[in-house]
């Protein structure tokens, strides 16, 4: 059977398979340390699974609006009023099946064949492939590692064309942990004023940061700015709930009802006793965070000195997130028993072989040069696979 030719633009996602190849072996009994999982080993809130436990209890089980319930799309707006002075309607809201699913109906919505979207490299591996599905065309804003991966506001001018659609802005940034400063987010905002074009603001990891002060939405670093973006976000990272499937996006009302006709013919309303467990979250808010977050930085530092220990790796030291995003071109050329390694994909297979460490190749990241490794796990995970890499890459000739 032919199956569809959309399905030859696309590849799966890497981060997923590596997580599952590393689990398979698991079960196997092999002892992998698992780098690759792009979700909080930490528990969701006890009061967010007993909101949902209530709703279960409840009967709470049945079909709700598309967009999601009115009082979670209210606390929304509420949350976002408190926590950043932006002001949106209900009708600017709407709740999908997670972050993902938010994103994959902004490009179904906004796209028709042809249009360009800007993505700046590195980028998460399913933006360009969503763009392609949804007809669209991906057109790469290259960062280079030297420069923090942050880019100018000239380098984005150059790339906009009568074509050009949107922007994706995700910060920090999954892969690198990157977190684009003042100036470039600035540019950003006048470059989609002045050529209306859609900013796609991707703020997941907004929370998890490691600068002083906190990250805001777009609209903070230029309030015109506003009607050109859409915010997206969700509960997977900042609350633990990556298997709630709960996201969200905030922007232009017509868009975001374009965003509720399309999600009407697909999966129609998010989980209705998830939405109630989401509410017990907005309503809370961040409390448990900053806990969170100061486990991750011990995390994060060790693994970073850690790995610039390492012979022929290099690795910047991330603001946000949960990742750290090494150079490991310095072991491009050498042999191992399953032969030269010439790219990213050949040291996850290394790794993964030699050292039973599951990592992700950096090249569908945009990357090349890289590879991805999630500070998610315990830190004596953590020692123990750095200590791994270090014996196996010493074996390297």
């Amino acid at each position: 059977m032919k199956l569809a030719e959309r399905l030859d633009l696309i590849k799966p996602s890497p981060t997923l398979a590596i997580t599952a190849k590393a689990k398979a072996m698991k079960a196997e009994g092999i002892d992998v340390v698992g780098f690759g999982a792009g979700e909080p080993d930490f528990d969701t809130p006890e009061y967010i699974k007993q909101a949902a436990v209530d709703a279960l209890a409840k009967g709470k089980t049945k079909y709700t609006d598309t967009p999601g319930i009115p009082e979670l799309r209210d606390a929304l707006t509420d949350f976002y009023k408190k926590t950043e002075g932006l002001d949106y309607k209900r009708s600017e809201t709407i709740f999908s099946n997670g972050g993902k699913h938010s994103l994959y109906n902004i490009f179904m919505t906004l796209l028709s064949p042809g249009d360009e979207v800007i993505i700046p490299t590195p980028y998460w591996v399913s933006y360009p492939d969503m763009v392609l599905l949804a007809g669209g065309e991906p057109v790469f804003l290259k960062t280079q590692e030297k420069n923090g991966f942050l880019f100018s506001t000239d380098d984005l001018e150059r790339l906009v064309t009568p074509r050009t659609k949107a922007i994706v802005i995700n910060t920090p940034s999954n892969p690198s942990g990157a977190v684009y400063d003042e100036a470039t987010l600035k540019g950003v905002c006048s470059v989609a004023i002045k050529r209306k074009i859609i900013v796609i603001w991707d703020e997941i990891y907004k929370d998890v940061y490691y600068g002083e002060g906190k990250l805001r939405s777009l609209p903070f670093y230029n309030p015109d700015v506003k009607p050109h973006t859409l915010i997206v976000s969700g509960l997977s990272k900042s609350f633990s709930m990556t298997g709630w499937r709960i996201g969200w996006t905030l922007g232009d009302a017509q868009i975001i009802e374009g965003m509720n006709t399309i999600q009407g013919q697909s999966t129609s309303n998010p989980v209705s006793f998830a939405q109630y467990g989401a509410l017990a979250a907005l309503k809370t808010g961040l409390t448990h965070l900053p806990a969170w977050v100061e486990e991750f930085r011990k995390r994060r530092n060790f693994l970073v000195k850690a790995l610039n220990g390492v012979p022929g790796a290099s690795c910047l030291n991330p603001m946000g997130a949960f990742y750290v995003f090494p150079n490991v071109s310095g072991w491009f050329g050498k042999k191992w028993k399953g032969g030269v390694i010439k790219d990213s994909y050949d040291v996850t297979a290394f790794l993964l072989e030699i050292a039973r460490v599951a990592v992700v190749p950096g090249d569908p990241f945009g990357a090349p040069d890289n590879i991805r490794l999630s500070y998610a796990l315990s830190m004596e995970e953590i020692e123990k696979g750095v200590d791994r890499i270090r014996r196996a890459v010493a074996e390297l000739s």
